[in-house]
């Protein structure tokens, strides 16, 4: 039977491969994006979070199987988007589109983290926890004064954590939920990074024992398998999908 799954992002990369799998296995899609999608909004305000959430129940009548928070943006912009897209809109849509998932047979979400949670040693733990309280004002004074590098970890991993802090309650809603956590793949959000001047000489610095950044599919793969039946006893888990960097840098975690 066809499902109907909400995905953020799916206008280009990692999002658009994941809406390409999932319609390629007859699921119904409900694009989330500021062009090319279903839904059209902007999830670096609230406001734009609130039309997203009420555009996407309007376009399910109220009742998904699942969800993809997928999108979000790259340390080359400004650290102040940054935040506000990867934390607060990706978090937004997990809590306002809960009740659409609930009580629906199989339902479940995927987060997407980064591997960079780890990697990045300028984590801000003030800025982590501004994420995680939703005080977003907060949020944005200090990524005003952080790199774009240590914005795009803190938000991440704000990201992440929500995920496990999520768990009780999603569990009780029979909606499981899980996150994944990317290294560097084929992307536009890759090429901007490569082209900083900044950031640029970090990204190939990366070891990858696979020995080569993946592509937008092989992310999306793993996405689509915690969306679905196959993974029905995973919830509150973050799947590192990062040709093995994370367990080469920290073999004993």
């Amino acid at each position: 039977m066809a499902r109907t799954i909400a995905v953020s992002g799916t206008a280009s990369g990692l999002g658009l491969a994941v809406r390409r799998r999932l319609e390629a296995a007859g699921d119904r899609v409900i694009g989330i994006d500021l062009r090319d999608a279903e839904v059209i909004a902007d999830l670096s305000t609230p406001d734009g979070r609130d039309r997203a959430v009420e555009a996407v129940l309007v376009a399910a009548d109220g009742a998904l199987d699942g969800l993809a928070s997928v999108a979000g943006v790259g340390p080359h912009l400004p650290s102040e988007l940054v935040v506000s897209v990867n934390a607060f809109g990706a978090l937004a849509l997990l809590d306002g589109l809960l009740p659409a998932l609930t009580g629906r047979p199989g339902a479940a979400a995927v987060a997407v983290s980064s591997n960079s949670i780890t990697l990045d040693p300028t984590v801000r733990a003030d800025l982590v926890d501004a994420c995680l309280s939703g005080d977003e004002g907060a949020a944005r004074a200090i990524a005003a004064e952080v790199p774009g590098n240590t914005a795009y970890a803190s938000s991440k991993l704000a990201v992440a954590r929500a995920v496990r802090r999520r768990v009780a309650v999603w569990g009780e809603a029979g909606v499981r939920l899980n996150g994944v956590a990317p290294g560097p793949f084929a992307s536009a959000l890759l090429d901007a990074s490569r082209a900083d001047a900044t950031l640029g000489p970090l990204v190939d610095m990366v070891p990858i024992p696979l020995g080569h950044p993946g592509a937008a599919d092989e992310v999306a793969a793993p996405i689509e398998f915690l969306l679905s039946d196959a993974a029905s006893w995973i919830h509150g888990s973050l799947l590192f999908v990062d040709g093995g960097t994370d367990a080469l840098l920290r073999p004993d975690v």
